[in-house]
């Protein structure tokens, strides 16, 4: 049987902890225990009195509770959480994607969902983001591919990698062309509250009784090694993704499930540091960029520790990536990951000194092999 390989992760997973600097990642450097703890204001003797057994499978009440608050209308009923936004993607696209059921993906985006459609054999279209207007969609292309016997629309809000996030107007009609096919609509938001201006991305969720919205504490809350993510949509929805959640993972860590409750308790306060990061962070990367004149080209992400430059002299960018790799020992994200040969996702999250010593190091690197 065919299969369709994750290449980015497998890129990631080989190398992001093996190299002296990862310029891979798209989430803000990640908090330690101990500045959670200070952040949230936890009690570390709570902490030490969690029991290491098995944790109520779809989260405990309380915190499928505290997600809930971030959905008007939505009670715990509606929430399952999962091993990180992964899994609910994954258990999402195995409850509703049977052999020959048409998904309509939107790309440039993360690909797990754009592989496990064909993993899963469902027929694979692909709406595109347009670089020339700014990474939104061409709206008569997204009339025309969401047909009336498309069975899921897949979207990324904000969007990995271009950090664009989507008009009003574009929402507005991928909304209305789901309904009218009575499509499921998943919208993956883990990059909401990652918002360099401050303004959180209005979710999906309650736009449509077939919305599903996939969320997760790894990107804009800097917490990837708790490993919770979370699904929300109607209560049958859950109950559906929570009987194919019995054959992945069982549940998530009691330790995990507590310290989430915590963090979205304090999220005004971890998203700040977030956003303070982002802001202090995409200058250095911008003024690095512009050293490069016409050789690389982007536009200014709204949201996420990620930008998508293209470097207009170099087509094979897995190969530049690999350079990199072997003469820097930095990883960088190959468009070729996305789709898109030319392009390379530079994280930015890192802290500030080690994100100006990275570019420093890769400079001459990018000259030789821009001009």
């Amino acid at each position: 049987m065919k299969f369709v390989p994750f290449e980015l992760e497998r890129w990631q997973c080989t190398w992001e902890n093996r190299v002296r600097i990862n310029l891979s990642e798209s989430g803000v450097h990640p908090l330690t225990l101990r500045g959670l703890v200070d952040l949230a204001g936890i009690d570390f003797g709570d902490l030490e009195r969690v029991r290491l057994g098995y944790n109520q499978s779809d989260g405990t009440d309380g915190l499928r509770r505290e997600i809930a608050t971030l959905y008007p209308g939505a009670t715990e009923d509606n929430v399952i959480v999962t091993v990180g936004s992964s899994e609910a993607n994954f258990i999402t696209c195995w409850t509703l994607l049977e052999p020959g059921d048409r998904a309509v993906i939107l790309a440039p985006l993360y690909r797990q969902t754009w592989g496990l459609s064909q993993n899963f054999r469902a027929e694979l279209v692909t709406f595109d983001l347009q670089e020339e207007a700014g990474w939104e969609p061409d709206p008569d292309e997204v009339s025309r591919v969401i047909t009336p016997d498309t069975k899921l629309v897949v979207i990324t809000n904000p969007n990995n990698p271009t950090g664009h996030r989507l008009s009003g107007e574009a929402r507005s009609l991928i909304i209305d062309r789901a309904r009218a096919a009575g499509a499921w609509l998943l919208a993956d938001e883990v990059y909401q509250g990652a918002e360099l201006d401050g303004q959180t991305t209005p979710s999906f969720w309650g736009s449509y009784d077939r919305a599903v919205v996939v969320n997760g504490l790894s990107k804009a809350y800097g917490l990837p090694g708790l490993r919770i993510g979370w699904a929300v949509g109607t209560e049958d929805f859950k109950q559906a993704v929570y009987r194919r959640h019995d054959y992945t993972v069982i549940g998530p860590a009691t330790q995990s499930d507590f310290l989430a409750t915590k963090a979205l308790q304090a999220r005004d306060h971890i998203l700040s540091r977030t956003r303070r990061i982002l802001n202090e962070n995409y200058p250095v990367l911008s003024s690095w960029l512009e050293t490069f004149g016409d050789a690389i080209v982007w536009q200014t992400p709204d949201c996420g520790a990620i930008c998508f430059p293209r470097l207009t002299p170099v087509a094979d960018t897995m190969d530049l990536a690999e350079k990199v790799r072997q003469e820097c020992d930095i990883l960088i994200e190959p468009g070729e990951h996305f789709g898109l040969p030319g392009f390379v996702r530079f994280g930015y999250g890192n802290e500030t000194g080690e994100l100006a010593a990275a570019l420093e190091i890769l400079k001459p690197v990018f000259d030789k092999y821009l001009y």
